[in-house]
């Protein structure tokens, strides 16, 4: 489906003008524009149509409201994100700063001190996790490298949660990223991560995250061993 016009005519009625278009998932559209003299990044919630209108309204403008939350309270703690400019939750939009960087999972097997760079994702996993935000999709594809810097991006699955389970999750999810794309790297790089989360969270935490990645990872076992039994 082409979502170009819906989402020039949202950016037209914020006083913002499309560049291009970037991607476009299940959940949203991203797009580069400008917006008053910034270059921005426009985040465009999708309508459902097999929801209710009213409850697709609703929801979306929840989600949009939730995810600038997110970010506005992750760059407080200290984690490095994308600036929150501006947010429409009745147009289910929201604009950050432009980061011309590069995926880390595009990257990762040419940059000079790997372990390193994982050891502060580690940080800044613990950061969150400790204020109680949940990325949602903690992956490679979602860190961007500047220079010698690491930004955290698109929190649009985040949450606010202390629950163990969910930060499990989190830790699960990047753990997945490297198996699927860099696997010869998993064991130095998820060491340097979990280093990097004690480091915030103590050893205590990060030991009772990884037996919840554990516990994570047989439940999954078992679900594909079930459907192969059938």
């Amino acid at each position: 489906m082409n979502y170009y016009g819906e989402v020039e005519e949202a950016l037209r009625r914020i006083g913002a003008r499309l560049r291009e278009m970037l991607s476009i998932g299940a959940e949203a559209v991203l797009a580069r524009c400008y917006w008053r003299g910034f270059e921005a990044v426009a985040k465009y919630r999708l309508p459902k149509p097999y929801r209710d209108g009213l409850l697709d309204k609703l929801l979306r403008s929840r989600r949009t409201v939730l995810e600038a939350k997110l970010l506005v309270e992750s760059k407080r703690v200290g984690v490095p994100t994308p600036s929150l400019l501006y947010v429409n939750p009745d147009l289910h939009i929201l604009l950050t700063d432009f980061i011309p960087g590069v995926k880390l999972r595009d990257v990762l097997t040419k940059l000079q001190e790997p372990k390193d760079i994982f050891r502060r994702i580690g940080v800044y996993a613990g950061l969150l996790h400790e204020r109680g935000i949940v990325h949602g999709d903690l992956t490679t594809s979602n860190m961007l490298v500047v220079g010698s810097r690491i930004f955290v991006i698109d929190f649009g699955l985040g949450d606010f949660s202390n629950e163990l389970e969910q930060h499990g999750v989190d830790v699960h999810l990047m753990l997945r990223s490297l198996e699927s794309t860099h696997p010869s790297l998993v064991q130095p790089l998820y060491a340097a991560f979990l280093e990097g989360y004690a480091e915030v969270r103590g050893e205590d935490m990060r030991r009772a995250v990884e037996v919840k990645v554990k516990e994570i990872r047989r439940r999954g076992r078992y679900v594909v061993e079930r459907r192969l039994r059938r």
